[in-house]
């Protein structure tokens, strides 16, 4: 596949939501019922996002989140079917690997279920022993904004 019309975008402002809704529903198991919402909240929180594009077609995705020097995590790594093996996804990873809130910190972490393969090809190891997870309750209704905005707490 001839990829060099391929465009890879870091501007949140670019992204189609409904088209990444479906780019989730259709390549992404772990996505497949997030509400746009949703989406906007994850995204505003997350730096960098990169899009990948042909033409005007989102075509992948990923984004991360870090503190900018010792822990980053990479999130919703994505390519439509129909683009997978050209090595895109290698290259978003890169791209998200490359970004200046990532590619200082000590570590870079993320989660997979089956493509433990793919990510040790990028420099990944697989960790068995430092893996936990809460399963927080949904809330019944979105947060209002302003809670969702830092807020400086008082002092003692």
């Amino acid at each position: 596949m001839d990829c060099r019309h391929i465009q890879f975008c870091d501007r949140k402002s670019r992204i189609d939501y409904l088209q990444l809704q479906e780019l989730f529903q259709l390549g992404a198991f772990w996505a497949k019922n997030r509400k746009i919402e949703d989406l906007q909240v994850a995204i505003a929180n997350s730096t960098p996002t990169i899009s990948v594009w042909d033409g005007h077609r989102l075509i992948g995705f990923a984004r991360a989140t870090s503190d900018g020097v010792y822990r980053a995590t990479i999130w919703d790594v994505v390519i439509h079917p129909d683009y997978r093996g050209a090595g895109l996804g290698r290259k978003l990873v890169e791209t998200v690997l490359s970004h200046p809130q990532v590619n200082r910190v000590e570590r870079v972490y993320l989660m997979t279920t089956y493509q433990q393969r793919f990510y040790e090809h990028i420099g990944f190891e697989v960790l068995s022993n430092t893996t936990m997870v809460l399963h927080n309750q949904p809330l019944a209704t979105p947060l209002p904004t302003p809670v969702l905005q830092s807020q400086e707490l008082p002092r003692a």
